[in-house]
């Protein structure tokens, strides 16, 4: 097997509930999805959009001397052959943001309107190391891009507001660059942790935090 590893799922999916996760990667079976409201899809747009081509001055002081080069492209990894397992996997997403830095090197970056935080940067750390890897090990014929030196979470934290006019208001926020240390070593050790998942026989045992596994699993068994 060659199992489809989505940046995403790696992040949400793996940390919410390992038997979703399985259930998703190796069967096809996916939870219901809750739509994304409309609003956050639009910022995001309106961020991309705005910071496409621009020097890193105007995106934050702590980054260094470059421009934003690529937006919300699409990567595919060549599989990934972990030690000890017989079959791979690959990683296949679409990244917000690439920076090509002055010196040679790129870094890839991911927006976020809410309030940071070390726990998120923790969480979101493995969805940027595998737009990196991608990147660095592309499949044939897709975007490759290397080295990539740099990983982080830039923020926008809605912190005022400012009305012009009756029919103008304008919203303030507060930037904040969360700087992700690049591990790959760190990230195939995740990786194998994974395919250990995946290759099981069997699915993970039902989570007693998942509310979609409490569902099933009390449609299983007759449970009213």
């Amino acid at each position: 097997m060659n199992y489809k590893l989505s940046p995403s799922d790696l992040t949400f999916s793996y940390e919410g509930c390992k038997r979703c996760f399985y259930q998703k990667v190796v069967n096809n079976i996916a939870q219901p999805s809750i739509p994304l409201p409309s609003i956050f899809s639009k910022i995001a747009s309106l961020l991309k959009n705005h910071y496409d081509g621009k020097h890193t001055s105007e995106l934050h002081v702590d980054l260094p001397p470059g421009i934003v080069s690529h937006g919300e492209k699409w990567v595919r990894s060549q599989p990934i052959k972990v030690p000890n397992h017989e079959s791979t996997c690959y990683i296949n997403g679409r990244f917000d943001i690439v920076i090509s830095f002055d010196d040679g090197t790129y870094g890839v970056i991911d927006f976020k309107t809410s309030d940071p935080s070390k726990d998120s940067a923790r969480m979101y750390s493995r969805q940027l190391h595998a737009y990196a890897y991608a990147l660095e090990h592309p499949a044939p014929g897709k975007l490759a891009l290397s080295p990539v030196k740099k990983l982080g979470l830039l923020y926008f934290y809605p912190d005022n507001i400012n009305q012009q006019s009756i029919e103008r208001l304008n919203y303030g926020a507060e930037i904040v660059w969360v700087e992700v240390e690049k591990d790959e070593e760190g990230f195939l050790g995740f990786i194998d942790e994974v395919m250990d998942i995946l290759e099981s026989p069997q699915a993970p045992e039902y989570s007693p935090t998942c509310q979609w596994c409490n569902y099933i699993n009390k449609l299983d068994n007759n449970i009213p």
